[in-house]
């Protein structure tokens, strides 16, 4: 029998993440003019949190497999207030750092967990399905995210996007204690032994390495954006809340990848196909944005971008973890903690390029070498 599930709420914890992050990007030439530190230290902080968000993956999926679903994600978005609390009252970059780093580590939940839930609960073609209309919903999230953040720094800089985003942790908590069901079916644990067995299986599977490559280079192609868009608009003279404007072209880019996809997929078209046609996409729209990246026409391109990150990313998601239904939670976990290692490691050298184009050549360049591998086959 299936747990019933409010999908609303699970399209905000799936969100929330992306959503914080968003509204935390403006902040970056706040903190970078406010603690007197380069752009590349204060790209450190997204850098870094992704690494951290690795690990809390891996902790909470884990956890989850001993503890329940219900209580890993409210402890961890409870982490995740207490640390957005101390990041507002940090007398330093370094307490800052140290701040993102404890957030990351906690709002893992929102992803493993939220995943891990519609795993319990979907599979197969379903569970694609609801993934593609979580995607069409996290649309709105860079719309809401930037102009939230780019709003609340021209009027009180990064403490008041430190504040707004314990004040939003707050409220998720108190949500999830009163409203969000446990999920798991079963009381069986895995054991330690298990669980390194099922690490060395998955981490042997090449399979699993494309799957987590494919969702790296996608997720590099967009935060990438989100840490180099607002020096760029900076230095076109726009200041944070114009760039906050900019989140309208990447909902429209995300809500057009992720409606085409559910429409594809209830046609039949094949999920490996989907993600090879979103590598050609992403691939063609970076080519443009580098010839482009001079004027604010380069925002055209990203929006293609974004859109092959809708296409691609549910279809990726839906079928990484087929094989490994008997521990989902700690296969989920497994699985995010390699993926969002790249990711970290992915957007340090993208902080080490100089060039925006460049970052979107070469990371659309390696989800398409990835993609033509893929078998055509569900």
């Amino acid at each position: 029998m299936k747990t019933k599930l409010q999908l609303g709420f699970m399209v905000v914890l799936m969100m929330f993440p992306q959503f914080v992050e968003t509204i935390y990007s403006p902040a970056l030439p706040s903190i970078t003019q406010h603690f007197q530190v380069s752009e590349t230290q204060a790209l450190l902080t997204i850098s870094t949190y992704f690494i951290a968000f690795a690990f809390g993956v891996i902790c909470w999926g884990i956890l989850s497999d001993y503890i329940g679903r219900r209580k890993a994600m409210i402890c961890g978005l409870t982490t995740y207030m207490l640390a957005s609390m101390l990041a507002l009252l940090a007398p330093s970059f370094e307490v800052v750092l140290i701040a993102r780093i404890i957030a990351a580590f906690g709002i893992a939940v929102g992803s493993v967990i939220t995943q891990t839930m519609m795993r319990d609960v979907y599979t197969g073609a379903e569970l694609s399905k609801v993934f593609s209309i979580m995607g069409i919903a996290l649309s709105i999230s860079p719309v809401l995210g930037l102009l939230l953040g780019g709003v609340t720094v021209s009027t009180f800089e990064h403490y008041g996007v430190f504040f707004l985003l314990a004040a939003l942790a707050l409220i998720v908590v108190i949500k999830a204690y009163y409203h969000l069901p446990e999920t798991k079916q079963t009381q069986e644990k895995i054991s330690r032994s298990a669980l390194f067995g099922l690490a060395k299986k998955m981490y042997t599977d090449r399979s699993i390495w494309r799957f987590a490559l494919l969702v790296m280079s996608y997720n590099v192609l967009l935060f990438s954006y989100y840490s180099f868009a607002p020096f760029i608009f900076e230095s076109n003279g726009y200041d944070a809340s114009v760039y906050g404007y900019s989140g309208v072209v990447l909902a429209l880019g995300s809500f057009a990848g992720s409606y085409f996809n559910k429409i594809c997929l209830s046609k039949g078209i094949l999920g490996n196909t989907l993600i090879l046609g979103a590598s050609i996409l992403a691939l063609a729209s970076a080519m443009a944005t580098a010839i482009v990246l001079d004027s604010m026409w380069f925002l055209v391109p990203v929006l293609l971008i974004v859109a092959a990150f809708g296409i691609a990313i549910p279809n990726i998601l839906s079928q990484a973890l087929v094989h490994y239904k008997t521990a989902i939670g700690s296969a989920g976990a497994l699985f995010g903690l390699l993926y969002y290692l790249l990711i970290g490691l992915g957007l340090y050298v993208s902080s080490l390029l100089p060039h925006f184009g460049w970052v979107l050549l070469l990371f659309a360049g390696v989800g398409f070498l990835l993609a033509i591998g893929l078998p055509r086959k569900k």
